[in-house]
């Protein structure tokens, strides 16, 4: 073996070309090669959060979630696919130009106009309005889902998007159904158009522009509590609030992801972390403690300080001067 390829150290910042494979990366890091997301199988959660996510499968309520980051409230949406084999879950992401109409349908009006001018030089029939349509995330976990089988949609950070989105998502949370006023309008000749969906090449039958669900999406919704929400939003949903993990749930946690190998040289650092979350020292995140114990197990030689700046950085230090 060459004297470079035992160095954990695979840049040097010296200018100097070598030719290196990386070495796998984490298991939280690695693409599933079955379909599954690496989030699902290694989800940790206790049985009195685990009861009030039941609650809200049962009562066909959206679940919202809070608490801070890292506490695997995203992760939350893929652990309840997987545990009930629902397939992956739909996700949108929200921001603060997000507004209702982004998760319900996109119709591509321009697009449809400029074909419309080359369709008698294009080989074949025009395209209908149905290829110019394509379902959301919310609006395809309304349509798809059956009986029994509803679709999971992961609606992210809620709560950064415009103050209005809450309010305006109730009458779709109550009733299940919404319209396209784009097909609604079309003569009795189109009744039904078959449009695209968001997850694949699947067309769904629309009819008189009106979609709606057999069965209410398992809607798992999360929040930083950077806004608080209306009360009418509140009621129709059931609230999670995830805590930090406990010493015992992150050493389950390392175990999970990183096995005996990683439990066996975690403890200091576990300890610390602890110290430094539950003190305020620093905001922390579970992944940042299975970064620290991955990078130890590799034969990564970092002092406790350069540990710390490399990846046990409060996440409320941006580096900037004050």
């Amino acid at each position: 073996m060459n004297a470079d390829d035992s160095d954990w150290r695979l840049y040097r910042g010296d200018r100097v070309p070598r030719t290196r494979e990386l070495p796998p990366p984490p298991p939280w890091r690695r693409f599933p090669s079955d379909g599954v997301a690496r989030h699902a199988t290694r989800y940790h959660i206790s049985p009195a959060e685990a009861d009030i996510v039941n609650a809200a499968l049962l009562l066909r309520r959206p679940l919202l979630v809070t608490g801070p980051p890292g506490t695997g409230k995203s992760s939350l949406a893929h652990s309840v696919a997987h545990e009930l084999g629902l397939g992956s879950p739909l996700r949108w992401d929200v921001n603060s130009r997000t507004v209702l109409a982004d998760g319900l349908y996109r119709y591509d009006a321009v697009g449809r106009l400029r074909d419309a001018g080359t369709a008698g030089r294009a080989d074949g029939p025009p395209a209908g309005i149905g290829d110019y349509v394509r379902l959301g995330p919310l609006g395809t976990a309304l349509a798809t889902g059956t009986p029994g089988r509803p679709r999971v949609l992961l609606v992210d950070e809620l709560d950064k998007g415009d103050a209005d989105l809450p309010n305006d998502l109730l009458v779709v949370f109550e009733d299940g159904e919404f319209r396209i006023p784009e097909l609604a309008r079309l003569g009795p000749d189109q009744e039904e158009v078959r449009v695209m969906v968001e997850d694949g090449p699947d067309r769904h039958p629309v009819r008189q522009g009106r979609v709606a669900c057999r069965e209410f999406p398992v809607t798992v919704l999360t929040s930083n509590g950077e806004r608080d929400f209306p009360p009418a939003f509140l009621r129709r949903c059931v609230r999670l609030d995830l805590k930090p993990p406990t010493g015992d749930q992150l050493r389950a946690i390392v175990g999970a992801h990183l096995g005996d190998e990683g439990l066996a040289v975690a403890e200091d650092l576990i300890e610390a972390f602890l110290d430094r979350r539950d003190t305020g020292q620093a905001l922390l995140a579970t992944d940042q403690l299975l970064n620290a114990v991955h990078l130890r197990i590799s034969g990564v030689d970092l002092g406790r300080d350069h540990l710390t700046e490399a990846v046990l950085r409060s996440l409320d230090d941006d580096g900037l001067p004050v």
